[in-house]
């Protein structure tokens, strides 16, 4: 007779950022038993998915003291994958045919990739572990266990401690500049494109 399973050493878990890594980690760790708490320091789940008109302060994000856009989607994005590449394995990305509202392409635009992951977050009741409009600031090792310290929108901080933490809160948001000979001399703009939103800016520039 095979042995009964030892009870579950249920962890307390912070997870940084509610996209698609967030999304899907947080929901895992709750159904191996851990109490979740997911921090993001948007309004909605979707991370870099969740588009916004608004860019930074400046053009190629080298100031350290601009207020930070986290988002780098462009308003006419598509995806480069097909859909059934980007579903989760239990949670296929398929065309929401039911609904006429919705991208049906099997390359659709990033407001159905986003749409996907509400569906997820609601099917899995994950809202229920987020903590909007929560930007983490500091994490750091204690005894052991992880400090996390964060700040919500309205400038409250909180500190508290996790026995663990998963980080899934991309990379996106920094710009990576390109050091290219010679670029001073450029007599026109220069953006990165994670603050490019629309083409109009662009109109008859050569």
């Amino acid at each position: 007779m095979a042995p009964a399973p030892s009870p579950i050493n249920s962890q307390h878990v912070a997870v940084i950022g509610a996209g698609a890594a967030g999304l899907v980690a947080a929901r895992e760790l709750r159904r191996e038993g851990h109490t979740v708490v997911v921090l993001d320091r948007e309004k909605q789940v979707g991370g870099l998915w969740v588009y916004t008109p608004k860019v930074e302060s400046d053009p190629l994000g080298l100031d350290p003291t601009r207020p930070i856009v986290h988002s780098s989607v462009y308003e006419s994005l598509r995806t480069n994958l097909p859909r059934e590449c980007m579903g989760y394995q239990d949670y296929p990305f398929v065309p929401r045919n039911d609904d006429p509202s919705r991208d049906s392409r099997r390359y659709p635009s990033h407001r159905e990739v986003l749409a996907y992951l509400q569906d997820f977050a609601t099917e899995f009741n994950i809202e229920e572990m987020i903590r909007f409009e929560t930007e983490v600031v500091r994490v750091e090792p204690v005894n052991g266990k992880w400090r996390v310290q964060s700040k919500t929108a309205g400038g409250l901080s909180n500190d508290e401690i996790f026995d663990a933490v998963v980080v899934c809160c991309g990379h996106f948001t920094e710009p990576n500049i390109a050091q290219i000979p010679g670029i001073e001399s450029w007599p026109g703009r220069q953006t990165h494109s994670h603050s490019y939103r629309v083409p109009d800016p662009f109109k008859d520039e050569s």
